[in-house]
């Protein structure tokens, strides 16, 4: 193994000597290039949205990324503080964050063992990205963890020629505060240019203990010229957090929405008490070098190297049990190593572009006991680890992709991807269950489809993909202590071994689009065999457990559309509608014993035909953006711009049994903007990126102080005396009604 992934590196490293006549491309090209692999172009038979910086950068500046998104086809996202700040999620098509591949500047930031995208540890991700392609199915091959429902590749390559600064600080609901600070040099006549950014924010939260501080940081040192293009990316996260994923059941909803478990115990007089430490804190640092030599006007070689060091922890507080009392911290030690390396061949109707990409993930999991009443405070506790364990995670990438097109009208695309994955993990998990376990993955992905081109207004495409996705690690650790605890009792058969998943994606779309108007239709049918779907349980650190599903489909239709009614107006809107189903369903529930110990014995629970959990069969926005000044005023006064926007979702099942008590409730929810742009500087009438702005605006979210809750979980035992079925929920409350202002100087 070893010995392939070296191989693999210095072939990848050295493209070869390509004859060829001197390039005529322009720095421009060589600058997008580092993201250009795994994105979709014009023509490319891919249902995708593209979401500009100028769209990133009117958000809230209070979101994180997966709320900025919330207004896109088939989205679904949602904070567990209830803000914009903290811990955010998205479901594209109902599929979770685990099956979402999502890329930056074409390397993979999901978590290699969980598959997740935990978007708190890289906040304020808007101010920086130049552009976002959020693509919907299987999309293009891209590397790291299949993509099972989407892809979100995002990108920082976007080199100006003039140097600019920016500074935005905002203030909102609930103690919220943002600042963020940007400067570039713009490239120089030497070919060098540098950019840099900096941004915190802070927020007391809406529940009980959702406060949080983050901060990021970007800087980038780059050369171009011709033919050449070095650039060298550092992007920095950290965050501190309270602990918000347990959330609350519907009675303690019902008597105080803003209030949250984490930390809760009692002292020996029965008071109440929380503790106040208990956070989730974690940093990462990714360093990217990227190259980039353009051989020829046709020919192109782009390398990345990255490297990713992540570590922290989460404590809190234990109460009760035969062990006592206890204060515990949970960290992570990881490196992450990714070779990433493509060759483009463009013609006049031909692209071909090749490439491979190797990563190696070596993640540390520590416990540590801080305190444990029972033991008292004169215990030893910095030379005992409660529990330790590794996880290595080896994976080898290579594809080729091709577009041809053989009349002016016609595309054809063709795409195959192999991707070998090997996981080692050794050592006892927090319970002491030993999680030592090797396993191998080989997958052969193909696609394949046709786009139609007939004038500059009219596109339409049709395509199929093949995938295939591996179980993550927290998947497997569950399974094997399924398996552990029943084996301990005296039982076998249980806990077997998690198999991979598959996925048929086809897709079907129709866009029209003129200088005021653009529709588009999508009609995607996504077949699964082995889907690892949600049972709606968590583990006890918030990841949620995964059961293969042997059969099951999500069937569905976009529609979009955008419409300039007049200088002054605008409207977008966007709908979903689908159908998200199991064929069979068999629910297997955990048998417990009167003091709730498991017994290792699950019983089987027969359906058939059920909707899949957190999948809502319809989602719709939409859009008014109002500027009444911008085709009679020639001031400030042209860029007023008010604009109100509206999001529904459908109702979402907690679980795979379609139980209404195990619910989200279908929720339509509002926002507001106010935005004013004051220039101070400029040679000309109308802005441009040389002048100098004071920009002011007032983000209104949750307009009609809708009170709903977004998302949640439940849990289900089986009393093995007696047969009886009990259950529960945990749900996170939105906020109510709340501002956000911001101001802003460029230059």
């Amino acid at each position: 193994m070893r010995g392939f992934l070296l191989s693999a590196a210095l072939y990848a490293l050295v493209p070869g000597i390509v004859p060829g006549t001197e390039p005529e491309g322009t720095v421009e090209k060589l600058d997008s290039a580092v993201v250009s692999t795994s994105r979709a172009g014009e023509t490319t038979p891919v249902t995708y949205t593209m979401v500009s910086k100028e769209e990133l950068r009117r958000t809230n500046p209070l979101n994180s990324l997966p709320m900025t998104l919330a207004m896109q086809p088939s989205v679904v996202s949602v904070n567990e503080g209830g803000t914009g700040l903290g811990y955010s999620k998205m479901t594209v098509r109902g599929i979770k964050g685990s099956q979402i591949n999502v890329t930056l500047n074409g390397i993979t930031l999901n978590d290699a063992e969980s598959q997740e995208v935990f978007w708190v540890n890289i906040p304020a991700l808007s101010g920086i990205l130049s552009s976002v392609q959020l693509q919907r199915g299987l999309g293009t091959s891209a590397n790291g963890p299949g993509a099972f429902g989407a892809s979100i590749n995002m990108s920082t390559s976007s080199v100006g020629s003039n140097p600019y600064g920016r500074v935005d600080l905002g203030y909102g609901s609930f103690n919220t505060f943002t600042a963020t600070a940007a400067a570039g040099t713009g490239l120089m006549k030497s070919g060098l240019y540098f950019d840099m950014a900096y941004s915190r924010g802070m927020t007391d939260g809406y529940i009980r203990n959702a406060y949080a501080d983050v901060e990021s940081a970007f800087a980038v040192l780059g050369w171009m010229n011709q033919k050449n293009s070095l650039r060298l990316t550092w992007l920095y996260g950290d965050q501190h957090t309270g602990i918000t994923w347990n959330g609350i059941d519907l009675d303690q909803y019902a008597a105080d929405r803003r209030y949250n478990p984490a930390g809760e115990y009692y002292d020996q007089y029965g008071n109440v008490h929380y503790y106040d430490n208990e956070t989730d804190n974690y940093t990462q640092h990714h360093l990217q070098l990227n190259y980039t030599r353009q051989f020829t006007e046709s020919l192109l070689w782009s390398t990345t190297f990255n490297w990713t060091k992540g570590d922290g922890y989460y404590e809190n507080y234990k109460a009760g049990g035969d062990s006592g009392d206890s204060i515990v911290r949970e960290a992570m030690d990881n490196h992450y190593f990714v070779l990433n390396s493509d060759l483009r061949y463009r013609a006049d109707n031909l692209n071909i572009t090749a490439g491979v990409n190797l990563s190696r993930y070596d993640g540390d999991h520590i416990g540590k006991l801080l305190w444990n009443n029972l033991l008292g405070d004169s215990y030893d506790y910095a030379s005992h680890h409660w529990y330790f364990n590794n996880g290595l995670k080896q994976e080898a990438n290579t594809f080729v992709r091709a577009e041809y097109s053989p009349l002016d009208w016609l595309t054809a695309y063709g795409d195959i991807q192999y991707r070998g994955i090997w996981l080692d993990m050794t050592g006892p998990e927090d319970d002491q269950i030993p999680l030592d376990h090797s396993t191998q993955w080989q997958f052969v992905n193909p696609r394949a489809g046709v786009s139609f081109h007939w004038n500059p207004r009219h596109k339409a495409y049709v395509s199929a993909a093949l995938g295939h996705r591996e179980p993550g690690r927290s998947d497997i650790k569950e399974n094997i202590k399924n398996a552990y605890v029943a084996a301990q009792a005296g039982i076998t058969g249980e806990g077997v071994s998690l198999r991979p998943e598959k996925m048929l994606d086809m897709e079907l779309g129709y866009s029209y689009m003129t200088e005021d108007l653009s529709l588009s239709a999508t009609l995607y049918m996504m077949e699964y065999w082995d889907m690892l779907l949600e049972t709606g349980r968590l583990t006890n650190v918030g990841y949620a457990i995964k059961e293969n599903v042997d059969r099951s489909w999500r069937r569905g239709v976009e529609l979009a559309a955008g419409w300039q009614a007049l200088d002054w107006l605008r409207a977008d809107a966007n709908l979903s509608l689908s159908m998200n189903q199991i064929k069979d369903y068999v629910e297997y529930v955990q048998n417990v014993d009167d003091d709730w110990n498991m017994t290792g014995r699950t019983t089987e629970m027969k359906y058939g035909r059920t909707t899949m959990l957190m999948s809502p069969s319809l989602t719709g926005m939409a859009r008014l953006a109002f500027s009444p000044w911008r085709g009679i005023a020639s001031n400030s006064l042209r860029t007023t711009t008010l604009a109100i926007d509206g999001k529904y979702v459908g109702k979402q099942y907690l679980d795979n049994t379609m139980t209404d008590s195990r619910s989200v409730p279908t929720y339509f929810v509002s926002n507001l903007s106010l935005s004013h742009d004051f220039r101070l500087s400029g040679r000309s009438e109308h802005a441009d990126e040389r002048d100098s702005h004071l920009s002011l605006s007032l983000h209104v979210s949750n307009l009609f102080n809708n009170m709903y809750y977004a998302d949640g979980w439940c849990w289900k035992n089986v009393m093995e005396s007696d047969g009886t079925v009990v259950d529960g929920i945990g749900i996170y409350p939105q906020a109510p009604v709340n501002f956000m202002f911001k101001v802003g100087y460029s230059f």
